[in-house]
């Protein structure tokens, strides 16, 4: 059982630019009481470019289990991790790929799955070699993760298995175990759909993973490989009510985006393979 905190929600008006060294005075306040509380080894939740998320310093081995006790998470599903700038990313994985694929893919909404490097907390994730990371498309997470100076553990906003959520209010029942809560209103895009998870891990080839086709789910942890033109050619009925069209045409979409840039690379074919790491 957690410990209920005096929690604090913190209303992050809209920012007109996207320069992450200017902001609103009422940024400066919200981000010092949020990178206080994620220094004190707390978890607080936060907006993102994809959905509302949890987040505690990955290197903080209390707070991380924190986080799965939050979640009723499962302790064998990893966390992926949030930093501020690509130059971070060379810092706790091992990258494979040239840095030009890097940032034409962050930031923004995907996590990319690299091999972890020593200088990652080893009881992040401690059952896999592999790390996810993100850099999201938002310039309050960016700044976040900069004034930090180490990594976030970043998961979804929810208790383990039920719904992603876009706005602040939809995760009321957690805010009693998190220090912080930063408001930043509803997420535009309110299709609930996690990042895209890129698999640059593999040699010789992309693994792209699309969240939220739980219909296609052989098993929890086994997904078999598809193509975009098979998830096209699925009838309606296939998606289930837990899956509306909306959210396949906007999935399909974003995925495709993401092929175009990887087949601009040189590394291998795209294959498409269903994986979980962000909304569970």
């Amino acid at each position: 059982m957690c410990k209920e905190l005096k929690t604090r929600v913190l209303r992050l008006s809209a920012q007109n630019s996207d320069d992450l060294t200017s902001q609103p005075q009422e940024w400066t306040e919200i981000l010092n009481a949020t990178v206080k509380a994620l220094k004190a080894g707390q978890v607080v939740a936060v907006p993102t470019d994809t959905i509302y998320g949890l987040a505690c310093v990955a290197q903080n081995s209390a707070a991380v289990k924190r986080v799965y006790n939050i979640k009723g998470r499962n302790g064998d599903k990893p966390l992926a991790i949030c930093v501020g700038e690509i130059q971070d990313i060379y810092r706790y994985c091992k990258v494979s790929v040239k840095e030009e694929l890097l940032r034409d893919l962050l930031p923004g909404p995907v996590t990319l799955v690299l091999e972890r490097s020593s200088t990652l907390n080893g009881d992040l994730n401690p059952f896999t070699k592999l790390i996810g990371v993100r850099i999201p498309d938002h310039p309050f997470m960016r700044r976040l993760c900069q004034m930090c100076g180490e990594p976030l553990a970043l998961t979804s906003a929810n208790v383990s298995s039920q719904t992603s959520t876009v706005a602040a209010n939809e995760f009321e029942d957690l805010w009693p175990s998190l220090a912080v809560v930063v408001d930043g209103g509803p997420i535009g895009d309110k299709s609930r759909l996690g990042s895209t998870v890129v698999d640059l891990s593999v040699c010789g080839r992309y693994l792209l993973s699309l969240l939220q086709f739980r219909y296609l789910r052989a098993s929890m942890d086994c997904w078999r490989i598809l193509s975009i033109n098979e998830i096209q050619a699925q009838p309606k009925s296939a998606v289930g009510q837990s899956q509306p069209r909306d959210q396949t045409d906007q999935q399909i979409r974003r995925c495709s985006e993401v092929c175009a840039i990887l087949s601009n690379g040189s590394r291998g074919p795209v294959d498409m393979e269903q994986q979980s790491m962000e909304n569970d």
